[in-house]
């Protein structure tokens, strides 16, 4: 920095919070965190595996696939590839993006029944389900498919969660546990064939990175609202401009399971 610059002004609670409501949460882009908050990444890679196994597929679906980004990476689809979407603006976004790649996307509940028949897909995938429906899973795969799937595991992100909603009780901390998971896959007549778990770091370098992921991950502090929570929002931004980054630990859990042949 030459002696003619000054530095760089930080900015004010009030600008960080007005610019993290500001910015739209459609999709599932997290981009806008770059620079103001980190996550590791687990190490099996789920689009790179993803995108192998969707290399070898004959008919495809993607559950719940948000704005539909992780599958318009895929740089081979199969002939036949679907996928499903809920939330609208997710669903607006998705068929935007994936339309033009020949993927029909359709609007689905996340409850049962799928609305496809049985045995209509070789793979089906899904990153982050809200909820695996493992019977639906099983009834739409054929013989010999295979689901593939990287999940949120347990208590994920908690540290946040715990700061704003104070302790949680047990139940909510042990919810998505992986061996839980992989007891319901086999129980709807699936073969577990891979399971693995991570928990990872993550750090929100400022308060406008914590209001816009918890405005964009909804189900993580039900309700959020900046002027319900102002008050431990501005603690929590004191707290990070003394003390530095929040850190959190996320957790993720990977689950592929194949559908026996008889």
């Amino acid at each position: 920095m030459s002696a003619s610059m000054s530095p760089r002004r930080a900015r004010t609670f009030e600008e960080l919070i007005a610019e993290a409501e500001a910015v739209s949460v459609e999709g599932w882009d997290f981009s806008w965190l770059d620079g103001r908050a980190g996550e590791e990444r687990p190490a099996w890679g789920y689009a790179r595996s993803m995108a192998e196994r969707m290399a070898r597929a004959t008919a495809a679906l993607d559950i719940q696939t948000g704005g539909g980004e992780v599958l318009a990476s895929v740089p081979k689809l199969p002939a036949l590839t679907v996928a499903t979407e809920s939330w609208p603006p997710n669903l607006a976004r998705a068929t935007a993006l994936l339309g033009p790649l020949g993927v029909p996307v359709v609007a689905d509940p996340d409850k049962p029944p799928l609305p496809f028949a049985d045995g209509a897909f070789d793979l089906v995938v899904s990153r982050h389900p809200v909820h695996a429906w493992w019977q639906e899973i099983a009834r739409v795969l054929r013989p010999g498919g295979t689901y593939f799937s990287q999940e949120v595991g347990p208590a994920s992100v908690f540290e946040l969660v715990e700061y704003f909603l104070g302790p949680q009780p047990p139940a909510a901390r042990s919810a998505r546990d992986p061996e839980r998971a992989a007891r319901d896959a086999e129980a709807a007549g699936l073969d577990v064939i891979d399971l693995r778990t991570a928990e990872l770091r993550t750090e929100f370098l400022d308060i406008g990175a914590v209001v816009y992921f918890l405005r964009k991950v909804i189900w993580m502090v039900p309700g959020f609202t900046v002027e319900r929570y102002r008050d431990r929002l501005e603690a929590l931004h004191r707290r990070i401009e003394t003390e530095g980054p929040f850190v959190a630990t996320t957790t993720r859990f990977l689950i592929e399971a194949v559908k026996p042949e008889s």
